[in-house]
């Protein structure tokens, strides 16, 4: 049974009214004869279980109370005081002394006794002897229940709510008809004791079996006397309520032990979990910060390589490399940077709300330094786009210039083939002077053939120079073959001197010139090197960026076609002079020796180079009109690309200067707020799809090698970037809600206080930024009616602003308040509820642990106590002061 002697050393002074109120009953109920019997056998039965500690017990409770001896040894049971000693005597003053005894000792409890005389209890008078015992029923075991402020009857009330809420068919409003179907009792013993009682088994319609399993199992297990019959519950409309009190009353005293331990097991239950839950965190933080890290170390030497590649194929393939990190390996590196912040901010929260120390990652692995690391790869992707594009250009430039090369270089070969030994002949030694004339006049037009062919020459010098600026990668080899042809060239010009020189020493020998021939071969010459130069021209490969660069060769390529009638006209006259030779030939009887001796160039060559120009003009043509259809496709690329970008940069910049108003002029619950910003963030994501459309029309742009764009100031990287940063920007704003909701959940701030701090934060936010310096962050303070010295304000600033960042957030600033205007859990009260476990020693076992708490708790608590050094310990003793300290930091010992 309980113990009530613990009773006897609390004031009593608190107590007195509420005792003047219930021994204030209407003693007229008790004639009630269903109620006096209820009342009868209840306090008989609770007498009998503490008499029976003393040895003895009572039959009739008017009759054996009668001398007063049984009644002061009661008192002294459950008080556990002693009482003057009783007087032995037989005679009726005897028997009035000691029920006085009891009655002043009762009257020194604080107990205020109306209309209760010794006489009468020494009379037999039942009404007065059962009202005598209920005063001492509520004096002992019901005055000093207490449950959340409210005691006696209503805190023993609200116990049995608590305790039988779960329960079906169960609902206890009072202290009588409540009772009559016994589920309640039953409840209650499950709730302590399942093992006892299969509630589930109970009928609602069958309430003498309920009250007789409840009875009995209390009687049996748990040492509660039967104090009542079901049937004399059953049977009355409304049970005694004193009768049902006292009853439950001592099944709250059989389970209040057990609701220390368990109360006990649960702080450390809680504060073990809230620690098991946090060290997790830290592990996944340092994990995937870790892991972060290591993927921007290996990928950021990769964006640096400046390898630089032999074709634009080859570039390309890097440069689709670098488009599937942009769309398939970063954007998963991007979500869990943002989870990275929002797990290092959330806990950080949690931290503070339990009291804990504040997280500082590893060395390298602070938010701040992924993102100096991030921004070093965005560095890194930036310069990396840009120098793919540069070589591009430089690879096409170098490709169209060592075609260029290596065709002039052929056309001249082709030419110069030959030209070395006819130089070296010395047939003017045998020639007659007329011949000799003829050598000479072909050695003028092979000048001017030379002369001609120098701009070409030049030409392939200035190609090669321009190819090793450039680093093209196969120089080596051009450099042989103009340094072959400069050579080559500088050989001819000596040999051209020579033979010229040899010439012109026989000149006189020479007087018969066929003027129409020396004609012939001047006009022939010019005009057979313009007509290569013609074709050279319109086989010319050409590259353009835009429409004006292809305009400006068409426009060229037109003037070209009106300058063909004159030179057609030339051609004719060229065709002219051979046509009169022939004609004075056949005129005079001439007879030809042969081809012109001025010139190689024949009539069939002039015509046959004419016929092959005139079929490459409508080729030209065509190329350049599919240039120019391209140029324009490109252009409309151009602004399909840069409609699309102006509205996402729009869309983009207005919902960012929108998401700021929101992140301070929040109003509603914190929950309504944390539902508009997820619906927010969802708008958002539906935006998503034209982020995936402008990445469509970027990648065509680059299909198309077009580098600029006159109709947009919007880049791709540029919007990408800003993109990024509204749902990182919208994800912390969520974020700082949630931890204010975990602020308020856990520290008990009303809906009020937290609209009140907001709106003083706002007030002193002057820039609308989220954050505020340390000098509008005192005004704050001394607002909020805080008088502030500067110590004071130093050790504040050291809370809200650990990292000594000059600003202090919304969060911190509540986090401040709630943890100035409530309570959390200590290091005290640990230690304290360690010491119930433990039985009240200064150290616990390892069983003891396992015996009161959830096996993964209990080994975590063993794994991290250190063994007890004090005098009184035992083999296998645990430290739980010092492991309680050690969970709340040094600032807690």
């Amino acid at each position: 049974m309980v113990d009530y002697h613990s009773t006897n050393n609390q004031s009593a002074g608190g107590a007195q009214t509420y005792m003047e109120q219930e021994n204030d009953w209407d003693r007229d109920l008790l004639l009630d004869p269903a109620w006096e019997k209820q009342q009868r056998k209840t306090f008989t039965a609770w007498c009998n279980s503490h008499l029976r500690k003393a040895g003895t017990q009572i039959e009739n409770i008017e009759e054996d109370f009668r001398d007063g001896l049984k009644l002061m040894l009661l008192l002294e049971v459950i008080s556990g005081e002693r009482l003057p000693k009783p007087e032995r005597g037989k005679m009726r003053v005897h028997k009035i002394n000691n029920v006085n005894k009891a009655l002043d000792f009762i009257a020194s409890k604080g107990v205020k006794l109306v209309s209760i005389g010794a006489e009468e209890i020494v009379d037999g008078n039942a009404k007065m002897t059962l009202g005598m015992i209920w005063t001492i029923i509520l004096r002992f075991a019901i005055q000093d229940i207490s449950v959340e402020e409210t005691s006696a009857k209503e805190g023993l009330l609200l116990w049995c709510q608590r305790k039988t809420a779960p329960y079906k068919n169960v609902n206890v409003q009072n202290f009588h008809i409540s009772w009559k179907d016994g589920l309640a009792f039953n409840a209650l013993i499950h709730r302590h004791r399942p093992d006892l009682i299969d509630y589930d088994s109970l009928r609602k319609d069958d309430p003498v079996t309920n009250l007789n399993n409840a009875f009995e199992v209390a009687e049996k297990h748990l040492d509660i006397p039967k104090m009542l019959d079901a049937e004399d519950i059953v049977g009355t409309v409304r049970p005694d309520e004193k009768a049902i009190m006292t009853y439950v009353s001592c099944f709250y005293h059989a389970f209040s032990g057990a609701q220390k331990a368990e109360t006990a097991a649960n702080r450390i239950c809680k504060v073990l979990a809230v620690n098991q839950e946090n060290e997790q965190m830290m592990e996944d933080y340092e994990k995937l910060a870790s892991d972060l890290l290591e993927w921007i170390r290996r990928t950021i030497p990769w964006l640096e390589n400046r390898t630089q590649e032999k074709t634009v194929k080859d570039l390309q393939a890097k440069q689709e490399d670098f488009r599937d990190y942009r769309t398939v390996h970063k954007p998963p590196k991007v979500q869990e940077k943002c989870q990275l912040e929002i797990s290092f901010n959330t806990l950080q929260t949690k931290l503070r709300l339990s009291n804990r120390p504040a997280f500082m990652p590893s060395e390298g692995r602070m938010v701040s330094d992924i993102n100096t690391a991030w921004h070093t790869l965005e560095g890194a992707e930036k310069g990396y786009e840009e120098w793919i594009l540069s070589e591009i250009r430089r690879l096409e430039r170098l490709e169209h210039l060592a075609e260029k090369f290596h065709q002039k270089a052929a056309i001249h070969e082709s030419w110069t083939d030959g030209k070395e030994a006819m130089l070296t002949q010395k047939d003017y030694e045998t020639s007659t002077l007329s011949e000799v004339k003829a050598l000479l006049r072909k050695h003028e037009a092979f000048e001017s053939d030379l002369a001609a062919h120098q701009d070409r020459v030049e030409q392939i010098a200035a190609i090669a120079q321009e190819l090793n600026e450039l680093d093209y990668y196969d120089a080596a080899s051009v450099n042989a073959r103009c340094q072959k042809i400069c050579e080559q060239w500088d050989i001819l010009g000596s040999l051209t001197h020579s033979r010229k020189e040899s010439l012109e020493r026989t000149e006189k020998q020479l007087e018969s010139i066929d003027e129409l021939y020396l004609e012939y071969a001047k006009r022939a010459a010019p005009f057979n090197n313009w007509m290569e130069g013609a074709m050279e021209d319109l086989q010319d490969m050409f590259i353009v960026h835009n429409i004006e660069e292809i305009q400006g060769l068409i426009s060229a390529h037109e003037q070209f076609k009106s300058t063909l009638p004159e030179a057609n006209k030339e051609r004719e006259a060229i065709q002219a002079i051979q046509a009169e030779v022939q004609r004075i030939a056949q005129s005079n009887g001439i007879k030809l020796s042969g081809a012109n001796p001025y010139t190689t160039i024949t009539p069939q060559s002039i015509d046959s180079k004419w016929e092959k120009a005139m079929t490459m003009v409508p080729q030209r043509d065509c190329a350049l009109q599919d240039e120019l259809n391209k140029q324009n496709s490109n252009d409309s690329l151009r602004a399909t690309f840069a409609a699309q970008a102006n509205s996402v940069g729009a869309y983009i910049q207005a919902k960012m200067e929108e998401i700021g108003r929101i992140s301070i002029e929040m109003n509603g619950t914190l929950e309504d707020q944390l539902t508009n910003l997820k619906d927010y963030q969802k708008t958002i994501m539906s935006y998503m799809p034209e982020i995936n459309k402008l990445e469509g029309h970027h990648q065509q742009i680059q299909e198309a090698l077009i580098f600029d764009n006159q109709y947009t100031s919007y880049t791709m990287e540029h919007l990408r970037v800003g993109w990024e940063q509204l749902l990182t920007t919208i994800a912390r704003t969520i974020n700082e809600v949630e931890n204010q909701i975990l602020t308020r959940d856990a520290k008990g701030i009303s809906q009020e206080q937290l609209f009140e701090y907001r709106a003083s934060f706002n007030h002193f936010d002057k820039k609308r930024s989220g954050q505020m310096v340390s000098d509008d962050f005192r005004a704050l303070l001394i607002s909020t009616g805080n008088s502030l010295g500067d110590g004071e304000f130093n050790r504040i600033m050291g809370i809200v602003d650990p990292n000594s960042s000059g600003f202090v957030t919304f969060q911190a600033f509540i986090d401040f308040m709630s943890r100035e205007t409530t309570d959390t859990d200590t290091a005290d009260q640990v230690i304290a509820s360690f010491k119930i476990l433990a039985g009240d020693k200064n150290f616990i076992t390892a069983d003891e642990l396992r015996r009161e708490l959830p096996p993964d708790q209990a080994e975590y608590c063993i794994a991290r106590m250190a063994p007890y050094a004090g005098p009184d310990g035992v083999p296998g003793a645990l430290d739980y002061m010092s492991f309680s300290t050690a969970l709340y930091g040094e600032s807690d010992l």
